[in-house]
């Protein structure tokens, strides 16, 4: 479940620019109508059906986000006489498309919440391998390191935090009736996010408990290379998020394998970590991608009854740009997640030259960039776990 740090109500915003916010009285305090200014009308959740049937009465044209708006609000307006047009919600795209203070505040709070991550990695490869943590208290030993911060919100969802079979249930939740301790010989998947102030986060790692597999060993590295593909993308203006899905497949396909989610979503800025209308995915989506977007990048593979893998970062579109004797400028993708990718499940010989370069280089830059915000035992680890392949 994913956890949003705002009031929900419903809001009419008439053609000169004035709106009506309704929302639930309890959610009103003193200071929000001055906030808000003049042009804002605040009124009870309650009224919002009133409203609707007096705009119907007036023969109003209003226009519905047909993704969005209540089927009920739409009857109501109609039947009340009103001319409904479909139209995608206009605050989307402008939310979408972050500005420069939004992309410095969550590349910071990235940055405070990957040392967090990293503090949790250590911990799992030092004191979680003998079988005598479960899910449930991994995923709030998480918590701890994140609000240890003293600037943790909240989570952004639910954590998944999925050992053994469970980590192949991808949208799994733990509960105390499915929880399994995090056995050796088997993977361990955690996917999980902050809210903070100054940027929402979102990252997925998987560790192995004790020895993994060759098998396992394998497809994470067929993970890893269409993570790596994606990140690695260049791209001109008007491409969509569905036209570089095949980018993170292709690894897998190639070995026959695939994954049944989509590949990358949507991330607000102290809002939902899922949002829109961006996404990168097989189902068709018409959106272009956009500079100062903020997506997730994660391919994983789940076999059913055994273990899930999926690595996750969250990238930013960034600015056209030329290149060397192109015709066109392109775009391309900012990781801004931090956090190392587990060595040990790496198959070095499977990847490329590039590959490999990247892999180095994104550790180097967390390395460097998180060692100074660690404890002298965790940055130890760390030096270890980026280590060059």
């Amino acid at each position: 479940m994913t956890r949003t740090p705002l009031p929900l109500g419903r809001a009419l915003v008439a053609k000169d620019g004035r709106a009506t916010l309704f929302l639930a009285p309890e959610k009103v305090g003193n200071e929000l109508p001055a906030f808000l200014g003049d042009e804002v009308d605040i009124r009870a959740e309650a009224d919002v059906e009133a409203a609707l049937e007096r705009l119907g009465r007036e023969k109003k044209r209003v226009a519905v986000d047909p993704a969005l708006a209540p089927m009920k609000y739409v009857k109501t307006l109609i039947e009340a006489g009103a001319s409904v047009v479909d139209l995608a919600d206009p605050c989307a795209l402008p939310r979408a498309m972050k500005n420069d203070i939004e992309l410095a505040g969550t590349r910071a709070a990235h940055i405070r919440d990957g040392a967090r991550v990293t503090e949790f990695l250590c911990w799992i490869a030092t004191k979680a391998q003998d079988g005598s943590v479960d899910e449930i208290a991994a995923a709030k030993k998480l918590e701890a390191f994140r609000a240890a911060t003293g600037k943790l919100v909240d989570l952004s969802f639910d954590t998944i935090s999925g050992a053994g079979e469970n980590g192949a249930v991808v949208h799994y939740k733990v509960s105390t009736t499915t929880a399994r301790r995090l056995n050796p010989g088997e993977l361990f998947l955690i996917d999980s996010g902050a809210q903070y102030q100054d940027g929402t986060t979102d990252i997925t790692r998987t560790v192995p408990i004790g020895k993994p597999s060759q098998e396992m060993r394998e497809r994470f590295t067929l993970v890893l290379k269409g993570h790596i593909a994606l990140a690695t993308a260049r791209f001109p203006a008007g491409t969509t998020g569905h036209q570089l899905d095949a980018l993170a497949r292709r690894p897998l396909w190639e070995a026959g394998l695939d994954y049944d989610h989509g590949t990358g979503h949507g991330v607000g800025s102290f809002l939902g970590v899922h949002e829109g209308p961006q996404r990168i995915a097989k189902v068709a989506n018409t959106q272009a991608l956009k500079p100062g977007m903020i997506l997730s990048n994660e391919p994983g593979y789940y076999k059913t009854g055994a273990y899930g893998i999926r690595i996750e970062n969250l990238i930013v579109v960034t600015e056209p740009q030329a290149v060397d004797g192109g015709e066109r400028p392109m775009m391309a993708f900012e990781t801004i997640t931090l956090a190392p990718i587990n060595l040990d499940l790496v198959v070095g010989a499977m990847l490329s030259d590039a590959e490999r370069h990247w892999l180095n280089k994104y550790h180097a830059r967390v390395r460097q960039t998180l060692t100074p915000l660690v404890p002298t035992d965790v940055a130890a680890w760390l030096a270890e776990a980026t280590r060059l392949i």
